[in-house]
């Protein structure tokens, strides 16, 4: 079976959505799918059982097509440090921190490690779908992009192209880049996606017929908008979380400093009908929420140097309700962080933290990278992963003392006994909810819509073709 690969005419027009769709489309059909992005440029993530660090876009597909998660599907991560510069993450492992223009300077190296998981993933699985990156027409990267042309013309995938409707634009957008597109990549298109429809679908029957009859390529599905609110690609995407309140108990303080990363540790309390969530992204009176979330950060100290730039910092010292630190925001909450080789930071440095904590964090090599169960506060077994340079030596998994609790580990709220005692302890009255069942119920619901409207028949069948 040839491999299959979803372009897209811009960022964020649905191919990673779209292909955890098909993942589980095919994988309930008994094929055994890959999901799979050579470059991933995302501060969310996660740990797989293999003790590697992967995007978190690429563990959704994974987990729809029901295999577990590995480094071989998202061989280069990139991670921002700021200032122009990134973390390079191979093959599921720290390579180094460099400037973007130094990456790009060793991007044959890294096609290379490209080359190697996708061959090593037709070799294990019968289908292999590629999510690209942006535009594949991006005319200036093309010698340096490993996520689109470079997939297309190495290993001959058939190709779906995917364009946003919702933004306005639709025909020219796939206009330019069929017109722009490398003829290799072109003459494998099977065809076009029109996603984000909103309102009647009859509307939209002249607009496939001037694509199809205009630009000579099939118009595949036409799928209406349907919200996914789970494993958010980038932290743009917060904004396109929608809440199902219902009888709201408890409120809840999300601070969103610029670092912020592992923002996945939020989809629980957005899904929860039961707690109100708002993201605070500058200084204000913290009075009116029942407990404050710290959450991960990439770049731990100088997002404590925005909470006091910010303001921030002070009205968390004067807060008098439950506080709660998860990775970098559970570093925050200590005494001070010290950063003596510069791992963290853009040089040596120590840095007073919230003190709420009687512990100091020490930034060090290698980063810790693990997956599995952990015994946390009083539970045996939740299950979670570890993704951090900084240290604490009293405290180096959790902590709870009064109103402060914190954890390095990523998925804390994702289990129900914890998240119900926890936020019970707040307010009697919070019920709670199977946070699992939810997840399900999202990557299927996503999936069926997307199986009514796309034509996956003539996409399989066109990935058989000799």
């Amino acid at each position: 079976m040839k491999p299959l690969a979803v372009f897209g005419t811009g960022s964020d027009a649905g191919k990673t959505s779209l292909v955890m769709a098909l993942c589980r489309i095919f994988a309930d059909q008994g094929i055994k799918v890959a999901p799979f992005k050579a470059q991933n440029v995302s501060n969310n993530s996660a740990v797989t059982k293999e003790g590697r660090e992967i995007s978190r876009a690429q563990c959704l597909q994974a987990e729809a097509a029901r295999v577990e998660p590995s480094y071989l599907f998202n061989p280069v991560l990139l991670k921002s440090q700021g200032s122009s510069s990134v973390q390079v993450i191979v093959n599921g492992l720290v390579h180094k921190n460099q400037s973007v223009i130094n990456y790009y300077d060793e991007i044959e190296g890294l096609k290379l490690q490209v080359q190697q998981s996708f061959s090593r993933l037709q070799q294990d699985y019968d289908l292999v779908i590629a999510e690209g990156a942006g535009s594949p027409v991006e005319l200036n990267l093309l010698e340096k992009d490993l996520s689109n042309t470079f997939i297309a013309n190495t290993f001959n995938t058939k190709n779906i192209l995917v364009a946003d409707i919702e933004r306005g634009g639709v025909f020219a957008s796939i206009y330019g880049t069929m017109a722009l597109m490398d003829p290799v990549m072109r003459s494998n298109l099977i065809g076009v996606v029109i996603n984000k429809f909103r309102g009647d679908r009859r509307f939209f029957d002249e607009g496939e017929k001037i694509i199809r009859d205009r630009f000579g390529i099939p118009v595949l599905g036409v799928l209406p908008f349907q919200a996914l609110n789970i494993d958010m690609e980038d932290s743009q995407s917060l904004s396109n979380y929608q809440q199902r309140l219902d009888d709201v108990k408890i409120r809840v303080g999300v601070i969103v400093y610029p670092g912020l990363s592992n923002y996945n540790d939020l989809d629980v309390l957005m899904a929860d009908p039961e707690i109100y969530v708002e993201l605070i992204h500058a200084n204000r009176s913290l009075n009116n929420f029942d407990m404050i979330l710290l959450p991960g950060s990439k770049t731990v100290i100088r997002d404590l140097q925005w909470l006091k730039q910010q303001g921030l910092f002070n009205e968390l010292q004067q807060f008098n309700k439950p506080v709660f630190g998860i990775c970098g925001g559970y570093q925050m909450l200590c005494e001070s962080l010290h950063d003596p080789e510069a791992i963290e930071h853009d040089e040596p440095i120590i840095e007073t933290g919230l003190s709420f904590i009687d512990d100091i964090v020490i930034y060090q090599t290698p980063k810790i990278l693990q997956h599995g169960n952990y015994q946390l506060f009083s539970y045996t077994a939740i299950n979670g992963y570890e993704i951090h340079s900084g240290r604490m030596n009293k405290y180096p998994l959790f902590y709870q003392g009064g109103r402060f609790m914190g954890t390095h580990i990523h998925g804390v709220f994702d289990d129900d006994a914890f998240r119900g005692d926890y936020f019970k302890a707040i307010n009697p009255n919070y019920q709670g909810f199977e946070y699992a069942s939810y997840r399900e119920e999202q990557i299927q619901g996503f999936t069926d819509m997307v199986a009514e409207n796309l034509d996956t028949a003539a996409i399989l069948q066109a990935l058989q073709a000799d």
